[in-house]
């Protein structure tokens, strides 16, 4: 049915597929979450320190 060269390369395929999909999901459950809340972090600080200028320029 397969030679082993073939049994190989189909293997190195599968490894190569599923190391793509946990990589995948390992993004998008912690990395993007973690991106998204630090941005909405930096923009809540941006705001808060441009609220306190106004307040104090007058």
């Amino acid at each position: 049915m397969f030679e082993f060269d073939q049994y190989l390369g189909f293997l190195a395929f599968l490894t190569i597929l599923t190391i793509g999909f946990w990589l995948m999901i390992f993004l998008l459950m912690f990395v993007v979450p973690y991106w998204l809340g630090g941005n909405l972090l930096e923009r809540y600080k941006e705001w808060k320190a441009e609220k306190r200028a106004k307040r104090e320029a007058l």
